[in-house]
Parts: structure tokens; sequence; C-alpha cells
């Protein structure tokens, strides 16, 4: 399934996730995900973003995935049905604002819990999307260098052309 797919399917999970413990869980596939698009970003991705595509999928494995937790293993681990990253500034910008919406939503439970466990489990998850989404946002300014060079090569190829 294609990363744009999956990150809407963690988008709309993470609206409908009512519990405490189902926002929990969707951090945790949106870490999974943020892993296995660094994973194939890595592998196959845009030459210039390999380092930092495995540096994501590094930080998307630390984030504190549970593949216990009972929501995870009624649905399974979404990241799993990852097959191809069509777009990786698309994929990119999508993954960065589920990262967002995942800090918001953990926030909002993180404030909300009197059970200190489920409070620190938070912070560390908070923490985890905090770091997936730094470098998310490392590789999107990346892309944009490298399209502002080839810009300026091309421009300097019509002055040259023309002059």
């Amino acid at each position: 399934m294609d990363a744009e797919r999956l990150i809407g399917a963690g988008r709309v999970a993470l609206a409908r996730s009512g519990a405490a413990l189902d926002v929990v869980a969707e951090a945790w596939q949106a870490q999974a995900l943020a892993q296995a698009i660094g994973d194939q970003l890595a592998l196959h991705g845009p030459q210039e973003l390999r380092t930092e595509a495995r540096d994501l999928a590094e930080t998307g494995a630390r984030g504190g995935t549970s593949p216990d937790h009972p929501s995870l293993r009624a649905g399974g681990i979404r990241a799993a049905r990852l097959s191809v990253v069509t777009d990786a500034r698309s994929a990119l910008t999508g993954l960065g604002v589920l990262l967002g919406e995942v800090g918001i939503a953990l926030v909002s439970v993180a404030c909300g819990t009197d059970e200190e466990g489920l409070y620190w489990q938070c912070i560390e998850a908070i923490d985890a999307a905090d770091e997936s989404n730094d470098r998310v946002l490392g590789m999107l300014r990346k892309l944009t260098e490298q399209d502002e060079v080839r810009e300026r090569v091309r421009e300097t190829e019509k002055e040259k052309e023309r002059g």
C-alpha cells in the first residue's frame, strides 16, 4: 500500500481514537510508519535523502512500539502494509502532519490522566514523535535545497545558451 494512503488511514484512526490507550496505540502506529517510510526511502528514495531516511527509520524504531497492545493486535501494525513511497515530498509532508497531530493528541491525554504510568508513556511518545518530526522536517528542507540547486543550474545553463 502507498505511504500516503497509510498516513491517511493513521490520521483517520487517530481522529476516531476515544480512549487514552487508543491514542497511545495510534502514536505507536505513527512511529512504526515513520520507521517503515524511512526504511523505504533509504532503499529506494532519492539519493540525497538516503542517510537521513536511515536516521528516520532508526528514530521511528525507538518510538516505544508495543506490539502486544490490544489495539495493535486487533488490526495489526498498519506500517507492515507499506509497499511503496511514490512521492517522497508528499509522503514526508503527510507524515509530518500525522506526527504533529499525534503529539497534540498525546499532550491532551497526558494532561487528562491521573495515572502516572500512562502520563510517562505519553511523555515518551511525545518525545519520540517530536524527534521523528524533526527528522522529517530536515528531509523536507534537504529536498527543497536540492530543488533550488537544480533550478540554479538550469538557469545558469539557459544563460550560457543565450549568451
